[in-house]
């Protein structure tokens, strides 16, 4: 069930975030890696967000693409994300990858773990 269509109401990445993933990929050097969004159990709040680069694909992940980067969010996931933005700012405070998630009911002061 790998498919795009749902792709701009799951998870959309900013342009920063774009341009910045996109520099990460290609200094990884394969061009079968995405990145992969995920939300495990566990952190202060409930859940946990997990971002890493990953070659493998599952028969029921959602896939997105913006420009060269594809994203893949697995089906378990795929509910604790639905409309969430994927930001990157480099400035000197608060600088790094944030997601900004309309499900989360509530977070901790690290930004890494909602409910």
């Amino acid at each position: 069930m790998t498919t795009t269509e749902q792709v701009p109401q799951l998870i959309s990445l900013s342009q920063d975030a774009t341009v910045k993933v996109a520099e990460l990929l290609a200094a990884e050097g394969d061009e079968t890696m995405a990145l992969r969004v995920a939300v495990r159990p566990g952190g202060c709040s409930g859940f946990s967000y997990d971002m890493f680069f990953d070659a493998d694909t599952n028969p029921d992940d959602y896939n997105a693409v913006f420009g060269s980067v594809t994203v893949r969010v697995d089906s378990a996931s795929a509910s604790h994300l639905a409309g969430a933005t994927l930001n990157f700012s480099d400035g000197l405070q608060d600088g790094g990858f944030s997601l900004d998630n309309p499900n989360a009911t509530r977070s901790c002061g690290c930004g890494q773990s909602f409910g």
